[in-house]
């Protein structure tokens, strides 16, 4: 049962590389994206990493949510702007992020208390600690790789149309 507490990380995971991959290399990204990507990118990162340092305690549980929430909010910014430069299927895809969003901020939420060897809520008591721990752990890892990326390649490497 613990297996599928992933599932929202790894369906996000593929969605943003489909929609990295197939549409963005594609179309080439504006300044206004080349900026808000990885901001979007680091409010996540401010999530993950507040599981990850932050200890587990009820108390602790508002200020990780008004994180989520801010970052869910924040990955939206853009949407005013992408239906005049993105196909339809790119825009669809975007929605499917949108729902993963908090989902993924949730399943976290669920793995954080585990992943520190407190007891989580009755039904995630045989959840194993030290696969989720690594799991958090690799998961922040390629966030912050990802975010990296995002400034290097589009910001450095890639040949902007708009300059």
């Amino acid at each position: 049962m613990w297996i599928l507490s992933l599932l929202p990380f790894i369906l996000q995971t593929v969605a943003i590389g489909i929609d990295e991959v197939w549409f963005h290399v594609r179309r080439g990204l504006p300044r206004w994206e080349r900026i808000g990507h990885p901001i979007d990118t680091f409010t996540v990162l401010l999530c993950m990493g507040y599981v990850l340092f932050v200890p587990y305690s009820k108390g602790a549980l508002l200020p990780y949510a008004l994180l989520a929430i801010f970052s869910s909010l924040m990955v939206t910014k853009d949407e005013f702007v992408h239906k005049e430069h993105c196909p339809a299927s790119e825009n669809w895809l975007h929605a499917i992020l949108f729902l993963l969003h908090p989902v993924t901020f949730a399943s976290a939420a669920l793995i954080w208390p585990i992943s520190q060897g407190l007891d989580g809520l009755a039904w995630t008591s045989s959840w194993p600690k030290e696969p989720l721990r690594l799991f958090l752990v690799l998961q922040f890892a390629a966030m912050t790789l990802f975010m990296t990326y995002q400034i290097v390649y589009w910001n450095f490497i890639w040949k902007t149309r708009d300059q």
